[in-house]
């Protein structure tokens, strides 16, 4: 792995806002020679420059449009079918090269946020300070690395693991790579850390928590119980833990919202995601270009219609599957107005595909003030029910059965903690869920990283619109290559 050069942040106060939280000083660089990371002022400093690589904005982090791109695979993403969008259009084709330049967007921005995180743990146990302030700086350096290292072997399958980028060292360019198995290891290791050292809740919009790395915690047992590794075993451990999250919802400040239009930006009044009891974790935004949030905004919208970059939308086959519903109108932008006051539908736009009206944003933008969301109650409560079920065979669990139709009550916009004999069902298989899922999180970070698990690709190719983009191989690589930049420098990044 190369040698990842970064820049953290000094604060002279931590306050409320996020925004403050993630504001940057450069007149100091912090590290352990400046003396700086001696206390719990510098540390927290350290800890905001570690969050900071994970959202960043236009170009790295998982708040970049380009996101969007390497999860194209999925059935629920897609782009132009000329433009300049050919980098795009690799990942959604499965033809995509090592050079491409978007492959390194959520690589590039999870090792900064590991080497920060790695800067932060070399030093608390010397630093000066209050325990409690102290225990919560490490348990969040503990959750990032955990929840970077998770973004990287899903996206990539082994990979480099260093744990120690706080000494430089000329062999770390040349580092073996760690096998899925170990990696994921590391990663409860990591997050069973977290959970001993956070506080319960949120102690600010943007930051992570206890109940954050419990979640976080639950998802990756269940990605355990998947391709590669199969381990269903793990699918009870997944199951606990969501119950777990969802039992002690209120210490965790967690909560289902009741009407899915809260979650979005695009809706009057205006709602930020982070600041929300849905949001288990969220990033924080400045709205500037280079650290907003540019998945929100003008990437997500219509070129002809809307002045829009064209970057992303959504698949026809997946819209057409998506039922008639509430959900669908918030998370749709199927038809437009024009000057002159007559309406064109999806099919008359210009690149003859819906878009995501739930990413638009607040502003038309490249750079958003609008928060990222990551980790969402609802995904906990639907990994509880897939969990449940395929740990205990019962298909009717209520308590399974009661997850599922909260989410789904809601996407027919009913009020979600009644029973209704119209929407619930009374009984689920994990295609059920799976299928919920995928209208719950059209367009956001899930939807590939299921179709992975479950070896549904193929089976997914079958039902693309004969006017979607097709893949150019019948045997899908299900890991992306790793960026040329880094496999130029270690011979060991080459698949």
């Amino acid at each position: 792995m190369k040698k990842i050069s970064f820049f953290l942040m000094t604060l002279l106060l931590i306050s409320s806002s996020c925004n403050k939280f993630y504001e940057e000083d450069l007149s100091t660089l912090i590290t352990a020679e400046s003396g700086i990371l001696s206390d719990e002022i510098g540390l927290m400093a350290a800890l905001s420059g570690a969050y900071k690589p994970l959202g960043v904005g236009l170009n790295t982090g998982l708040q970049s449009a380009h996101m969007a791109a390497i999860l194209m695979g999925s059935d629920d993403l897609t782009t132009h079918k000329s433009s300049n969008k050919a980098c795009f259009r690799e990942f959604d084709q499965f033809n995509v090269v090592n050079n491409n330049d978007r492959l390194p967007v959520a690589w590039d921005g999870c090792y900064k946020t590991i080497q920060g995180c790695n800067n932060i743990l070399a030093n608390i146990p010397t630093a000066i300070g209050t325990k409690a302030t102290l225990d919560q700086i490490a348990g969040e350096a503990y959750f990032l690395r955990a929840y970077s290292y998770f973004w990287i072997v899903r996206l990539h399958g082994d990979a480099p693991v260093l744990l120690d980028s706080h000494i430089w060292k000329t062999e770390n360019l040349k580092m073996d790579l760690t096998p899925v198995a170990e990696i994921y290891e590391l990663i409860i290791d990591d997050l069973e850390m977290a959970i001993d050292l956070m506080a319960d809740k949120k102690l600010q919009p943007g930051r992570a928590s206890k109940g954050a790395a419990l979640a976080v915690l639950a998802e990756v047992y269940l990605h355990m119980a998947g391709y590669p590794l199969n381990d269903e075993t793990k699918y009870a451990l997944a199951a606990s833990t969501a119950k777990e999250v969802i039992d002690n919802k209120d210490k965790y400040g967690f909560g289902l919202l009741d009407d899915y239009a809260k979650l979005w930006p695009t809706q009057k009044p205006l709602y930020q995601p982070a600041g929300n009891k849905e949001m288990v974790f969220a990033l924080c935004n400045q709205g500037t270009r280079e650290s907003g949030n540019a998945y929100f905004g003008i990437a997500a919208r219509p070129g002809a219609e809307m002045v829009g970059w064209d970057d992303f939308f959504c698949e026809i086959g997946f819209y057409n599957r998506f039922p008639d519903q509430y959900r669908k109108e918030v998370t749709y932008y199927s038809k437009h107005t024009k000057s002159d006051g007559s309406v064109i539908t999806w099919q008359e736009f210009a690149t003859g595909r819906p878009y995501y009206k739930k990413l638009f944003g607040s502003k038309h933008s490249s750079g958003t003030a609008d928060d990222q969301p990551l980790e969402r109650f609802a995904e906990t409560l639907l990994i509880f029910a897939e969990a449940q079920i395929m740990a205990t065979g019962d298909n009717s669990d209520p308590d399974a059965l009661e997850a599922f139709n909260q989410i789904r009550r809601r996407g027919y916009g009913v009020d979600p903690f009644t029973p209704n004999v119209i929407y619930d069902k009374v009984s689920i298989t994990q295609r059920d869920v799976i299928e919920e899922k995928g209208w719950e999180f059209a367009g956001e970070f899930c939807r590939w990283f299921d179709l992975i698990r479950l070896e549904m690709l193929e089976e997914t190719f079958a039902q693309k619109d004969p006017n979607d983009l097709q893949p150019l191989t019948d045997n899908p690589r299900y890991f992306l290559p790793y960026p040329q930049v880094d496999a130029q420098i270690n011979p060991n990044l080459t698949k």
